[in-house]
């Protein structure tokens, strides 16, 4: 039993995580800024029972101060609806960045689209700079909206006169893009 949580606050220079995983008897916990080394502390548990349930208690704390879930590397697996969700907070960031107006709507977006792709933006965020020109937003863009044109590998026709049908992947990797998705940072 894992999982992996962000705290994304681009105004309060907030953008930390906190893992924790299971194993027998013992809970480890790390945390730290996103992009940076984390710190460890291993709780040992008198048996998986009580680790299993001091991770549900430490996991509603942390849901309770604002962390939500995400994956631990920006080359991990996504949703498709994470992508698309991710695609969509990019359109509106991109006219916030092209008239400069860095208002409650940009910022709020900012922090969503930094939950779904992790991002080591550094010790201070300047939310101002995150994105300098729309052509980022665009190049953004345009690799995600890559990788919802991958199509999944398609099972061949039993019978000449049967259609292949196209099949969606339910999630799909980051991996091939990750190198240079955040070129300009």
């Amino acid at each position: 039993m894992e999982i992996y949580l962000v705290f994304v606050d681009a105004i309060q220079n907030s953008n930390k995580f906190w893992a924790a995983i299971v194993e027998d008897g013992n809970l480890t916990v790390q945390w730290g800024r996103v992009g940076y080394q984390a710190q460890t502390k291993v709780h040992t548990l008198a048996n998986h029972q009580r680790a299993v349930a001091k991770f549900h208690n430490l996991v509603a704390e942390k849901k309770g101060k604002g962390y939500s879930e995400s994956q631990p590397q920006m080359d991990g697996e996504r949703s498709i609806p994470d992508i698309r969700r991710a695609i969509q907070l990019l359109n509106t960031i991109r006219p916030a960045v092209a008239l400069q107006n860095f208002g409650d709507s940009y910022i709020s977006a900012l922090n969503e689209y930094l939950k779904i792709v992790t991002t080591p933006l550094g010790m201070q965020i300047d939310y101002h700079r995150v994105y300098r020109t729309v052509a980022d937003i665009d190049y953004q863009r345009e690799l995600l909206n890559s990788l919802l044109t991958t199509s999944a590998p398609q099972v061949a026709a039993v019978a000449i006169a049967t259609p292949q049908s196209t099949v969606e992947p339910k999630v799909v990797s980051l991996k091939t893009i990750s190198k240079n998705f955040w070129r300009h940072l």
